[in-house]
């Protein structure tokens, strides 16, 4: 049974980081055209959302966007990274859609853009032992999507990573080819996560509207969700 693990590591640097994640099985994600008014309904809805977390006219200055560069600026990362959930609001900022992609991240992504939080997928099958997400002390394999060179992590990097190398680098910024959601895949971990007490409170909420779309989607029962953090620092993926 593979587990997700939170390292002492994160937590040196990060003593109130918190996960929250859940497992889903047996999916069929395929793209079909039919569900596209669902999906693209679903997005526009969540971004109009989330410009409720854009209310500074200077887009650092928004409160979500701020929180995660403090975060972003206390470990090692790739010159321009930034969080998921800033991506996606500067895209809102700047008036753009967002297109149905996959059902399993277009899912996580109406989340994301809804409770201003980072959440994220990857596929089960294709990891190699347990995720851990810690700081690392670099080199860790990392092949992105759409790339021709291994692109490794770098020492006192935060990132997602088993036993062939990085999942996803510098926290949520960017995954690996190799284990990222497409539409092959039929099991899968779905996650959120927050470093500090303040970031975690859309948490939960955000969580359990994602597991709900994923069951009423799919049609089949995701597992419970669980929360790790430094009480609580490993769970399974089942």
């Amino acid at each position: 049974m593979k587990k997700l693990i939170l390292d002492e590591t994160l937590f040196d640097k990060f003593p109130a980081a918190q996960l929250e994640y859940f497992t889903v099985n047996e999916i069929d994600n395929h793209v079909n055209e039919k569900d596209d008014p669902f999906f693209e309904k679903l997005l526009a809805d969540a971004k109009e959302e989330s410009k409720q977390y854009l209310q500074e006219e200077t887009f650092r200055n928004n409160p979500v966007v701020a929180s995660w560069r403090k975060v972003y600026q206390q470990f090692k990362k790739k010159k321009g990274a930034r969080s998921s959930i800033e991506a996606m609001l500067k895209r809102v900022s700047q008036d753009r859609d967002f297109k149905p992609i996959i059902p399993l991240v277009d899912l996580y992504n109406s989340i994301s853009l809804r409770y201003g939080v980072p959440c994220g997928g990857e596929d089960l099958d294709q990891m190699d032992g347990d995720m851990h997400l810690g700081v690392t002390t670099g080199g860790d394999e990392f092949w992105p999507l759409g790339a021709d060179d291994n692109e490794p992590t770098l020492p006192g990097e935060v990132c997602y990573y088993d036993q062939a190398g990085a999942i996803c680098r510098c926290w949520n910024w960017r995954e690996a080819k190799r284990t990222m959601l497409t539409e092959d895949t039929t099991h899968a971990v779905l996650v959120t996560e927050a470093a500090t007490q303040e970031q975690a409170q859309n948490m939960d909420a955000a969580m359990q509207e994602l597991r709900k779309l994923v069951r009423d989607f799919f049609k089949v029962e995701p597992s419970e969700i669980i929360t790790l953090n430094r009480d609580n620092p490993s769970g399974e993926m089942k």
